[in-house]
């Protein structure tokens, strides 16, 4: 029985990690899709050129937005356990899309009244939180160019 008490707390830590990263992460969505449906008018573009290379540009500016995004329990388990078997790591698929859409969100966010955006760069980082060959959090910084257009 005393052997199964060790057990029965790993058990307990990935279902409340289940349980509250998938509430955390559908709160965390709702917020991204409500985000991008205002910032959806400011285009964005990897290009180096304004899409839009008529109207005169009145200055630019270096933009950037950051975002770390913890690993819950359950997702860090299913990642131990996909590292044994091989295969996608799918459980950090929703960690890395929704620390990028924040990133960029936040890059927008920063830079109110821009016409556009150009030159988006997207670069990641894992935080391993201590423990070597394990990925506690993830970091995403996003960087542009903010372009604002003569009026």
């Amino acid at each position: 029985m005393e052997q199964l008490i060790p057990l029965l707390f790993w058990v307990v830590l990935i279902v409340l990690g289940f349980f509250f990263g998938r509430i955390a992460e559908a709160k965390h969505y709702a917020s991204i899709h409500a985000r991008e449906k205002q910032w959806l008018a400011l285009p964005t573009t990897t290009s180096k050129h304004p899409i839009d290379a008529a109207h005169p540009v009145a200055r630019a500016e270096l933009v950037t937005g950051s975002v770390v995004v913890s690993v819950d329990y359950f997702k860090r388990a299913l990642g131990v356990l996909r590292g044994i078997v091989g295969g996608p790591m799918q459980a950090y698929e929703t960690l890395i899309d929704r620390a990028r859409r924040e990133a960029v969100l936040r890059l927008k966010e920063s830079c109110p009244g821009a016409s556009q955006i150009i030159n988006l760069r997207l670069d990641t980082a894992s935080i391993s939180g201590g423990a070597e060959g394990t990925v506690g959090s993830v970091e995403v910084l996003a960087s542009g160019t903010a372009i604002y257009f003569e009026k």
